[in-house]
């Protein structure tokens, strides 16, 4: 088999492309480098470019006639940026992927995985949600991916394409291999917050203790990128079992299964470095949500696949991997 992965030089698509290869999956990686590394596409099939560029993936097709599958992990995916540029979100996450199906529908591919997020639902219980619970998306970030499935799920109906998307929860981690792993080294997520904290030496503030959660903090289901990009490689292998001509669009939801609040989270942390880490609690921010879990059941029927890595292995290789990037600069 062949994939081409989208925005195949990034945190995520890398990954999925590394844990394709171990799987016997040949990858082709297109991506523009705005976010991603080069280096992440070295010894593989990398093209620059962007997905809305028609003749980018006519070559790409013609260099590579035996494409079975589409992995669509391109986007743009920080949430404050979204709301300071939402035109810019919907083009890139929205305008570029209708014509980048379209292109693809016309070049005869017509499997479409796609990276959606668990920020479509609702989030304000701290319970589990399953593929069929309300959506709510609470910025243009999650709305681009609820628009473009909404666009996968009419074009797959409409015939020409089939679809799987995947929502992930929250990706931890990094390759465990370190051969790939967060561009960014000051990320605005709850880990990348704590690391920040500990190496300016200045106390974590968990923002918000009233949630309706078992202790008061936020709650997040965070699964390892590693199982995330081993959930990609079933889908693509059992693409043809999950979507058929008479059901061409399924949703799947891709997370562990169980739901850590961020003192646990912190709690992790102090267990892989072996130290205290100072905390404060401070007032909830303004969009702030309790949180969710990932019922997945689905994910387990249908793809066969299920979460390994812990909590503690997302810590212990988001560490690893911070500390390998100061020394790539």
């Amino acid at each position: 088999m062949k994939a081409l992965i989208t925005g195949g030089a990034g945190y995520i698509g890398s990954t999925v492309a590394t844990a394709c290869l171990e799987a016997g999956i040949e990858v082709v990686i297109l991506d523009d480098l705005s976010a991603g590394r080069e280096e992440f596409g070295q010894n593989r099939s990398l093209y620059v470019g962007d997905i809305a560029d028609a003749e980018v993936l006519r070559q790409i097709v013609r260099d590579h006639p035996d494409i079975d599958v589409v992995v669509h992990c391109a986007a743009r995916i920080v949430v404050p940026e979204s709301v300071a540029d939402p035109l810019g979100y919907y083009d890139t996450n929205v305008g570029k992927t209708i014509t980048m199906l379209q292109n693809l529908r016309a070049l005869g591919l017509s499997r479409v995985v796609f990276s959606s997020s668990a920020a479509v639902y609702v989030g304000e219980g701290g319970g589990g949600v399953d593929e069929d619970a309300a959506l709510a998306p609470a910025s243009p970030y999650a709305a681009t991916k609820a628009m473009a499935e909404g666009i996968l799920s009419d074009a797959s109906q409409a015939g020409g394409i089939r679809a799987i998307a995947l929502r992930y929860f929250n990706p931890i981690g990094a390759d465990p291999g370190l051969r790939t792993g967060l561009q960014n080294p000051t990320p605005s997520h709850a880990l990348g917050k704590i690391m920040q904290a500990r190496a300016a030496g200045k106390p974590f503030a968990i923002t918000g203790t009233d949630w309706p959660t078992r202790d008061g903090s936020g709650l997040r289901d965070y699964i390892h990128v590693w199982d995330l990009a081993l959930a990609h490689v079933a889908a693509v292998e059992r693409f043809d079992e999950v979507v058929t001509a008479s059901d061409p669009y399924r949703v799947i939801n891709i997370g562990t299964g169980d739901g850590v609040t961020v003192r646990e989270l912190v709690a992790a942390f102090e267990r892989v470095t072996n130290e205290p880490l100072d905390v404060v609690d401070a007032e909830r921010r303004p969009g702030d949500q309790a949180g969710a879990y990932a019922i997945v059941e689905r994910a387990h029927s249908e793809l066969g696949w299920k979460a390994e890595l812990s909590v503690d292995d997302g810590v212990r290789d988001a560490l690893a991997w911070a500390e390998k990037l100061r020394t790539l600069g």
